[in-house]
Parts: C-alpha cells; structure tokens; sequence
C-alpha cells in the first residue's frame, strides 16, 4: 500500500513538474527572442530579461530533471545497460544507487543552506530591477528531495526485481 502511494505521488508531481517545464521552455524561447530583438534591432536592452532567463533555466534543470528520471529517460551507459536482462539492470540500478542517494543527501544539505543564508540575507539579483534569489535557490533542494523520492522508489522496485517478487 505505502509502495502504491509513493508510485501515485511521484507520477503526480513529475507530471506537474513536466508542466511546470513546458511553460518554461517557452517562457526562455519567447523572451529569448524578444531580448534579442529588443538588444540587436532596436537598441535597447531590456533590464530584466536575462536575469529572468537565467532563473528560468536552474528552474528548467530542476523540474526537468524530475521528469526525466520519473521517465526513465535520462541516458545510460548503453554499452553495459542496454542488453542487459531485466534482472541485471535492476542489479547495476542497486549498485549506483548509494552514490545517487549520497549525491542528493548532499545537495539537499547544502542546497538548503545556501538558501536558507540567501533568505537571511534577503539576497537580490545585482541589477536595475532587483530579483530576489532565494526562491530558485530553495527550488534546488527541494528539486532534490523529490528526486530522492523517485530514486528510492526505484531502489525499491529493483530490489523486488532481483528477489524475485517484481
């Protein structure tokens, strides 16, 4: 029951976070564009515009990345992975999978701390138009604990592979 209720719970937010990717993806197409427009056309830079962009694209890597691993879509070593059998697959997964969890413990430790000293410090972007930075900074370990959950979700799942039971 508890393994049915950690599947519905990260397919529903990989899929909200799919969404939130799309909308993103467009936001950097047409205010890329237009920032270009705006510099090389008319002459006249916008103020905002790029700093907007470079927050779009952490927040891009961010629910992209929950997306995509809730996909199984993040590419593989195919020389070893990709004949392999199903078994053999969920014992490679098992066996990367500490370094994936040791990676995210840490990016979440130390994500939530440079957030947290940004909020502190009630930190700005350096330009005309101050954007605060402590909002995209905390998407990163949030980022992580959900990519956590789908990760340990998976270890899960190939562990009931090897044993047998999946």
């Amino acid at each position: 029951m508890k393994m049915r209720w950690l599947e519905w719970l990260t397919h529903a937010v990989s899929e909200v976070m799919g969404r939130i990717g799309w909308f993103l993806i467009l936001y950097c197409m047409v205010f890329g564009v237009t920032d270009v427009f705006l510099r090389y056309a008319l002459n006249a830079p916008s103020q905002w515009i790029g700093t907007t962009l470079q927050a779009a694209m952490v927040l891009l890597a961010c629910a992209g990345g929950v997306y995509a691993l809730q996909h199984d879509s993040f590419v593989k070593l195919d020389l070893f992975y990709a004949n392999a059998s199903t078994r053999k697959k969920a014992i490679l997964d098992i066996l990367t999978a500490p370094l994936a969890i040791l990676f995210l413990v840490a990016l979440i430790w130390k994500g939530y701390e440079a957030a947290s000293l940004s909020l502190m410090l009630d930190q700005h972007t350096p330009t005309s138009i101050p954007i605060p930075i402590y909002p995209i900074k905390f998407a990163i370990p949030i980022t992580g604990i959900l990519v956590l959950l789908i990760v340990l979700k998976q270890l899960v799942r190939d562990l009931g592979t090897v044993l047998g039971r999946g």
